[in-house]
């Protein structure tokens, strides 16, 4: 089986480490910065997102998030293993996954360079594919990413139900969710992401998982 993971929310908890660098950023452009519990409800999107969500308002422009942005990579590239760690069970999952011979994949709308840097730091040679976001792809829900990571395996399912079932898509968010079925992959949600668990109930998330082992029954 293929199995796709999310990255931040879903292996690892980042949300320190991205407040940190969005606030650092932030302050060097002058606008007000934020307490940290309150990037979850800004992260999701990718960095450029996560960026008009925390400044204000009026001033969510283009050219301000290009403003912010150019602090933010420098500070990121630099800090973004300080605070984030792996969630508890997720390293023992995954080598579960892998002595069972499944194929493992990052799915994430991080930049690809962060990406890349964060997953080998946390999880070296676990992955067969770390894809984030690049030049000239839609970020998630657009399902390109997925099909992608499926293209590499040469599985192909773009359109097929049935192929799709040999591939599982883990995430913690709507996003997720989204891409899953905009890719005809089966989802399973986790809770202890940046999304209550209330919140993916009523969009209609049918599977959810309290802890990472729970994960094996639908492998």
């Amino acid at each position: 089986m293929i199995i796709i993971f999310d990255l931040d929310g879903t292996l690892l908890n980042t949300i320190d480490d991205l407040g940190y660098a969005c606030n650092y950023a932030l302050e060097k452009v002058g606008y007000p910065t934020f307490s940290i519990e309150e990037y979850p409800a800004k992260v999701g999107n990718g960095i450029n997102n996560l960026i008009r969500r925390a400044l204000p308002e009026a001033e969510r422009t283009d050219e301000n998030v290009e403003r912010v942005r150019k602090y933010f990579v420098p500070y990121y590239n630099e800090h973004n293993c300080d605070y984030t760690h792996p969630y508890k069970g997720i390293p023992e999952l995954l080598k579960a996954c892998k002595s069972q011979g499944h194929l493992l994949a990052v799915a994430s709308n991080k930049y690809q360079a962060a990406t890349e840097k964060i997953v080998t730091h946390f999880f070296p040679g676990m992955f067969d594919v770390i894809l984030g976001e690049r030049e000239g792809v839609e970020r998630k829900p657009n399902p390109q990413i997925v099909f992608d990571i499926l293209d590499h395996f040469n599985k192909g399912i773009k359109n097929t139900n049935a192929e799709g079932q040999k591939t599982l898509y883990i995430g913690d968010s709507l996003v997720d969710y989204e891409t899953a079925k905009n890719a005809l992959v089966p989802f399973v949600a986790c809770s202890w992401g940046f999304v209550a668990r209330e919140k993916l109930m009523e969009a209609g998330v049918e599977h959810i998982i309290d802890l990472p082992d729970e994960i094996e029954r639908y492998l």
